[in-house]
């Protein structure tokens, strides 16, 4: 069979467009590990075979060809079904939902079938069929990247059976119409794709602000646990106080300077304990402007609700600056809170048992960004964890939720546009936190 050089270009494109599609979704899948992306990515590799073979220009085997159109379509409803979006039956509560939804399934067969006797590749057809059901099933969701796709294709398809294109098409002796279909496909599912990413990366935000929210109330019991312990000193510092005063006034020994030095007294007590409340009132905050903020007070924040647990196991916590105290980053100050007390709080359960316990944090500063690091002597980790303990649901502790370090990883790579690294030292772990300096 003789090929003209505008024939051969012409495949060439088409083959080219079906590999791109190939790889995107490829790609698509390694990064987000959604089964519709490679199960299309399939669908496309068993085409592109049937496109190879259809076109005789390099091979000719039917039964080959006839299996590439059969694996293409048992990955196209594979795709369609993850991609799917909603109910797949509608909820029928009386008989005028009953006649409509019976209208729109037969203008789905109805429409389904011109597509295929328009471009005849089945796999294409299974694709738009259920998806237009979806549309259909689930009218009042309004779902961005099937509706793009779904009227993508039947606006097309209504113009060609308006204008009774395909037999223009075909007398004319232009290219063959499953060539058109394959770009057309392509270049609607890259756009409706495009939206599909998005939807899955906003979802998946709110999904990571959720954990986020529900990890500070896991933790609820044991931060209360420790402003109770915090409280329960300076409440007995102020009642010795009361005591004091009594005792002065009952024996009418109480002067103006013992009683400007008491109430001085009670009025730190009341600092602190105030404070405690903001810090932890401010942990809890789920959301909040970003803007300059200390990265001394972030980090007190989280040594203030942890406090209690600390003197209880007798940990050693020092925090060393080896820039000025005030050096400030961009960003929300309780997510950074958040990360530290979660590394500190690791530490903590690692060191209850452990002689001398103790955990640094030190401070540094490049002219471009803040290092923040957390060392603790708690016997390190093991190696062969250190690489999956930022991931997420992997957890070393019978108890652990595995969210801690993936959300603190989360918050530092996107809130901060920073990163944060561990590496085992002697006779412990070293977590480092870089993030850049306000400006």
């Amino acid at each position: 069979m003789q090929f003209d050089i505008t024939s051969i270009l012409f495949y060439g494109i088409t083959f080219g467009i079906l590999i791109m599609t190939i790889v995107y979704t490829f790609v698509r899948y390694l990064y987000s590990k959604e089964i519709f992306y490679i199960s299309y990515c399939f669908m496309q590799i068993f085409s592109l075979a049937y496109i190879i073979l259809y076109s005789k220009i390099y091979i000719t085997n039917s039964l080959i060809q006839e299996l590439s159109l059969v694996f293409a379509s048992i990955f196209a409803l594979i795709f369609a079904i993850n991609y799917y979006e909603g109910k797949f039956l509608p909820k029928i509560s009386n008989y005028k939902e009953l006649f409509f939804n019976t209208f729109l399934l037969n203008v789905v067969i109805l429409t389904a079938f011109y597509h295929y006797i328009l471009f005849e590749y089945l796999p294409y057809t299974i694709i738009y069929a259920i998806l237009f059901i979806s549309i259909i099933f689930n009218l009042k969701q309004g779902f961005k990247p099937t509706l793009i796709y779904v009227i993508g294709w039947s606006v097309f398809c209504i113009l060609l059976f308006i204008f009774d294109f395909k037999d223009f098409y075909i007398k004319q002796g232009y290219f063959d119409l499953v060539l058109v279909v394959f770009a057309i496909e392509a270049m609607l599912f890259t756009i409706s794709i495009a939206y599909k990413y998005n939807d899955l990366k906003k979802q998946n935000k709110e999904f990571e602000k959720m954990i986020l929210q529900q990890s500070k109330f896991a933790k609820s019991g044991e931060m209360i646990a420790n402003i109770t312990h915090q409280f329960r000193q300076p409440l007995n510092n102020i009642s010795y106080i009361l005591i004091n005063l009594k005792k002065r006034f009952e024996s009418e020994k109480l002067d103006k300077f013992f009683f400007d030095k008491k109430i001085n007294q009670a009025n730190e007590q009341l600092t602190f304990l105030s404070k405690t409340i903001d810090d932890f009132k401010e942990f809890y905050l789920q959301e909040k402007e970003k803007d300059n903020f200390s990265v001394k007070e972030s980090i007190q924040n989280a040594i203030t609700i942890l406090s209690a647990d600390l003197k209880k196991h007798n940990i050693d916590l020092d925090l060393n600056f080896q820039t000025y105290e005030d050096i400030k980053v961009f960003g929300v100050k309780n997510e950074l809170s958040q990360v530290i007390l979660s590394l500190i709080s690791n530490s903590i359960d690692v060191l209850k048992n452990r002689y001398k316990p103790k955990i640094s944090i030190n401070v540094f500063a490049s002219s471009a960004e803040v290092i923040i690091e957390i060392i603790d002597n708690g016997g390190g980790i093991k190696q062969k964890n250190l690489k999956k303990i930022f991931e997420p649901y992997f957890s070393t502790k019978e108890e652990g939720t595995g969210i801690g370090l993936y959300l603190s990883k989360i918050i530092v790579e996107e809130s901060f546009s920073g990163k944060i690294q561990v590496l085992n030292i002697k006779d412990g772990v070293k977590f480092s936190i870089f993030i850049e300096k306000a400006i």
